[in-house]
């Protein structure tokens, strides 16, 4: 099965590093950033799970939760924190999900129905595919999707700018423009007419008859 954006994020029970859980019932009524990997102690996954505990509390601030996925057993997991917080300086303090049997990956599209049912004997390469960050709403849905090579480390600065944008559209009528960063000028919703926009974002400036500019809401 496919995914795609608004759909509802798979429901799953795991094994996880702090226990076991629900997806959903994890979740809550917060945002979630689901991240994962095709193998424990790989390079670039180090220096990947070392930011995200470095900024984990720039995610909380947002009301966000994070949680990793390795295709490798949880015990694996354990150790491997170990050495992700030698190399990078933060310890990893939010789950970690093993999926020794593959069926998350599967479940989220990342490998195929056929790959097998064990993390036994598979290589880095032959779980690639596994190096997606989802991002789910309090509602559920997947509001962003990211597949990166494994030869290119995740921008978690990237998808925090996207967090900002996204909360911030949630709320309010707006878009947000190319490269936009919080408390840049936003981009006025198609569905807001010009009286309406007068109202709500004084000032606003037409830059064409179809973009209109404002300053961020608060």
């Amino acid at each position: 099965m496919s995914l795609r954006i608004n759909d509802t994020a798979p429901d799953f029970e795991a094994q996880t590093t702090q226990g076991p859980i629900r997806f959903h019932e994890w979740i809550g009524d917060n945002w979630a950033v689901l991240f994962s990997h095709p193998k424990d102690f790989t390079p670039v996954c180090t220096t990947e799970l070392g930011a995200v505990a470095t900024l984990e509390q720039q995610f909380a601030q947002r009301g966000a939760k994070v949680i990793g996925l390795s295709v490798d057993p949880v015990e694996d997991h354990s150790k491997w924190a170990k050495d992700i917080e030698d190399v990078c300086g933060s310890a990893v303090n939010f789950p970690v999900i093993g999926d020794t049997e593959l069926k998350i990956a599967k479940l989220y599209n990342m490998l195929p129905a056929d790959a097998g049912e064990s993390c036994q004997g598979r290589t880095p390469a032959l779980n690639a595919p596994v190096r997606t960050v989802f991002v789910v709403g309090p509602d559920k849905k997947i509001k962003l999707m990211l597949t990166y090579p494994m030869s290119t480390g995740r921008n978690f600065q990237e998808i925090l700018r996207a967090l900002d944008s996204m909360q911030l559209t949630a709320k309010h009528p707006v878009s947000t423009p190319a490269d936009w960063k919080q408390g840049e000028d936003i981009i006025i919703g198609g569905g807001v007419s010009n009286e309406e926009a007068a109202t709500k974002f004084p000032g606003f400036k037409t830059v064409k008859p179809y973009l209109r500019t404002a300053a961020q809401p608060k």
